[in-house]
Formats: structure tokens, C-alpha cells, sequence
């Protein structure tokens, strides 16, 4: 098959009758050196060089099928899948820096993944609840959980709920929805490269600490938690929130024996303070949970 033919297929819309020749024609284009990834990639961001990102594109669709392939458990069409991928695939090449030093599919990982993710949200059945980035989160990683434990029992969903920062009634409402369609999610993985991205487990469950969409909840959460922490330093005096944050908060630590000197006690007494103090915020951000 010569790369004009090729090409002509790739540019055709994926569809039931010809996903196979899709298929057939991205795994048959060569993987691109880094040598040549680099000076496409080069020429696209210098030279806004539209052919040499074409090229980036079509010989990187081999990994958006394989990790397309991982998603087919939520029962979606692999066509579409694969194309919401090829979308995240452009994004990459767009904000793509050869001078980092990495490979492009590195890179582009994280958004195909990305919008796979968006289109699940937005055509399975069940998201249509899933409207905060909690509830988000949850649906992706229960499925997961519930393929584990079987139905959770009440310590397990106060965990869930405690893991996740939303209430154990929306874990136990999205687990209910869950039973009703819940597809294949795990599917026999054995040496051949192919099937190792046949288990969705392997992406929703395991999420990439890189992934966008991971470190948006990752960034929500740390915010929830900081607001927390300050509520709860309103709840002490003066002098045991200055010791609290000159111990343990600011970047520069203060030791027991410098406060002794400043507020004229033993630093045995700055020690009981300090723990009384710990202990006061302990508590005042378990109850704010």
C-alpha cells in the first residue's frame, strides 16, 4: 500500500464497514526516528509548517488506536473512540516543544486520553449524574472499586467517600447506577501487544499521575484542603496559630528554642502548645470533612 493510498483511506471518516482498513492502513505507516519526529516537529512550531504536522499525526495513529482499544469496555463504538483520541492526538501536536527532549507520543498520551475521557462523560449512559469533578472522578474510579470488591459494603463506602471527597449517598447512588449497565471491564490480557490495551482497568483505575484531567482534581482537592486548614487555624488563639505556622507551615521552620526566647518560656512549653494546637486542628478539620 503506497502513502498516497494510505493517506486517502486516513482521511476518511471511520466507520463500522471500513474501521479494519483504517486499522490496517495507520499500523502500516512507519514509526518516525527521533531524528525525524524532531525536525517535523521543529518545522511545525518555526514555520507553522501544516504538511510536517500532517505527518506527525498519521504516523502517531497506531498509539491512538492502542489506547483506544483500552476504553472499549463502557460499550462505546471503537470508530468513535478512536477518533476522540485522533482529536487529542492534533491538540498534542499543536503544543508539542521538540526542545524538551521527549518524544511526541510521550506527550500526547495524556491528551488522547483526555478527550476519550470527555466523550465517555458525555455519551454514557450513567454520566449524565456525573456533574461535579467529584462525582467525575468517582464514576471513573468506582467502576474499578466495584470490579474489585464485588458491592461495597458501609466501611467501604464511607472510605470511597472519604478517598474521593464526596458523600457516601452520592458513592452509593453511583454505584447503583452502575449495576444497571455495567459492561465488560476487564478483558483477558495475554502477550500480545494488541491485547495488553484491551482492559480499560488498565487507564480509568490507574489513572497517569500526568494525566490533565488528573491533575485539575488533583489541584481542586489540594484547594479544598488548604481552605480547610486556614478555617481551622481561625479556631486557635494568637499565640498557638504563630507557633502552628512558624513550626510547620512557613518555609522557613522556627525551633522550640527561638519561640522560648520570643514569648519567654521553656521551649518545653512551646512543645505543649504546639501539640495542644495540632490536636485542635485535627479536629477542627475532621469535622469540616
Amino acid at each position: 500500500m503506497n502513502n498516497a493510498l494510505q493517506t486517502k483511506q486516513l482521511n476518511t471518516p471511520i466507520t463500522a464497514g471500513n474501521l479494519d482498513a483504517y486499522l490496517q492502513a495507520a499500523n502500516s505507516l512507519p514509526v518516525l526516528s527521533q531524528e525525524e519526529e524532531y525536525e517535523l516537529a521543529r518545522r511545525y512550531r518555526r514555520e507553522r509548517d501544516l504538511d510536517a504536522a500532517r505527518k506527525l499525526v498519521l504516523h502517531n495513529l497506531r498509539f491512538v488506536n492502542k489506547i483506544a482499544k483500552g476504553y472499549m469496555g463502557y460499550g462505546l463504538p471503537l470508530a468513535d473512540l478512536i477518533q476522540e483520541g485522533n482529536i487529542g492526538l492534533m491538540k498534542a501536536v499543536k503544543r508539542f516543544d521538540p526542545e524538551v527532549g521527549v518524544r511526541l507520543v510521550s506527550f500526547a498520551v495524556h491528551w488522547i486520553r483526555a478527550e476519550i475521557h470527555e466523550y465517555i462523560l458525555r455519551n454514557w449512559r450513567i454520566v449524565k449524574v456525573a456533574t461535579t469533578k467529584a462525582q467525575r472522578k468517582l464514576f471513573f474510579n468506582l467502576r474499578g472499586a466495584k470490579k474489585r470488591l464485588g458491592w461495597l459494603n458501609q466501611a467501604e463506602v464511607q472510605a470511597v467517600a472519604d478517598d474521593l471527597g464526596v458523600k457516601p449517598e452520592e458513592v452509593m447512588e453511583m454505584e447503583s447506577r452502575l449495576a444497571q449497565r455495567d459492561a465488560g471491564f476487564d478483558a483477558p490480557v495475554n502477550d500480545d501487544e494488541d491485547q495488553a490495551y484491551t482492559a480499560p482497568v488498565a487507564y480509568l483505575t490507574h489513572a497517569d499521575e500526568e494525566d490533565p484531567s488528573v491533575l485539575l482534581e488533583e489541584s481542586d482537592w489540594e484547594a479544598h484542603h488548604h481552605e480547610r486548614l486556614q478555617q481551622a487555624l481561625e479556631t486557635l488563639d494568637t499565640r498557638s496559630r504563630d507557633i502552628v505556622e512558624r513550626r510547620w507551615l512557613n518555609e522557613q521552620k522556627d525551633t522550640l528554642h527561638t519561640l522560648a526566647r520570643e514569648y519567654g518560656v521553656s521551649a518545653e512549653r512551646i512543645r505543649q502548645v504546639e501539640k495542644n494546637a495540632l490536636k485542635k486542628l485535627r479536629n477542627a478539620m475532621a469535622a469540616a470533612a
